[in-house]
């Protein structure tokens, strides 16, 4: 494994950069710093809100690119380099079927803030870990903005309670299980997967050039664009049978542990 070859580093957060309690190691942050004399792109792709991931990378946030809402939206410097919206028609079908499941909390994900209906406290007290900017409107059906995705939470499991109820809606849609809690359902081509070709393609950096670390179901297709693929010790087994490699989990420094080998890498050339 040649890992000298590396000029792009993507990486996914909840369960993959970020420990257990949503951190950004401080290791990373000193590692980052070598990256970026050595010319490596870094790329944070996550289903979080774009105001959430640079909350959590704020002291990079000007040297980094941001894939958010899961391929859905991607952002350099304050400059956007994507957006594929869900198709408005699609946005009150899918809410019609949601409407069928019991206890799932929906959020329409806008680019710059995220829409609720204000039923559970509890509820909201999780979602501002994920959304830093959102709003309560008294019916997101008659919400007519622009969104990127609808993000569906469940307190217990979202692949045993709300993925059952909305599969039949990939015929059309792209419907995955982005985390323990999560569901995201969102245009065919909002996946990290096509966020991650795009700035490949215009950065000009190919799969041989390319690292990419994930955890969860919506990682998949960006690990596929990588040679250097890896997978947490904590990932969900879908991305361990995908992954090339293999790494620590994130409460062991799993990506920071790579980068080191990486960058030791690049000084002995």
């Amino acid at each position: 494994m040649d890992l000298s070859k590396v000029k792009m580093v993507v990486t996914d957060m909840d369960g993959t950069l970020l420990n257990s309690n949503h951190e950004v190691s401080a290791r990373f942050f000193e590692l980052f710093e070598k990256m970026k004399q050595q010319g490596i792109i870094f790329v944070a792709a996550s289903g979080r809100q774009y105001h959430s991931i640079v909350d959590k990378l704020l002291p990079i946030k000007n040297d980094i690119i941001v894939i958010a809402e899961n391929g859905g939206f991607a952002v350099q410097n304050e400059t956007e380099l994507l957006a594929t919206p869900l198709p408005n028609d699609s946005k009150n079908v899918v809410l019609d079927v949601l409407d069928s499941i019991e206890n799932i909390h929906p959020v329409l994900c806008g680019k710059h803030s995220a829409y609720i209906k204000s039923d559970s406290k509890e509820f909201e007290a999780k979602l501002r870990e994920y959304y830093t900017d959102y709003k309560v409107v008294d019916d997101l059906k008659d919400f007519d903005g622009e969104i990127l995705k609808i993000a569906i939470y469940h307190f217990e499991s979202s692949e045993k309670y709300i993925y059952p109820s909305v599969a039949h809606l990939e015929k059309t849609l792209k419907v995955k299980v982005s985390g323990e809690n999560w569901v995201d359902i969102s245009s065919p081509n909002a996946h990290k997967g096509y966020a991650l070709q795009k700035v490949q393609e215009r950065f000009n950096v190919t799969p041989s050039e390319t690292m990419v670390f994930g955890d969860y179901n919506n990682d998949l297709e960006m690990l596929a664009l990588a040679d250097f693929s890896f997978a947490m010790e904590n990932a969900h087994p879908n991305v361990k049978k995908v992954a090339n490699y293999l790494t620590d989990s994130n409460d062991n420094y799993g990506v920071e542990n790579i980068l080191q080998s990486m960058l030791t890498s690049k000084d002995t050339i």
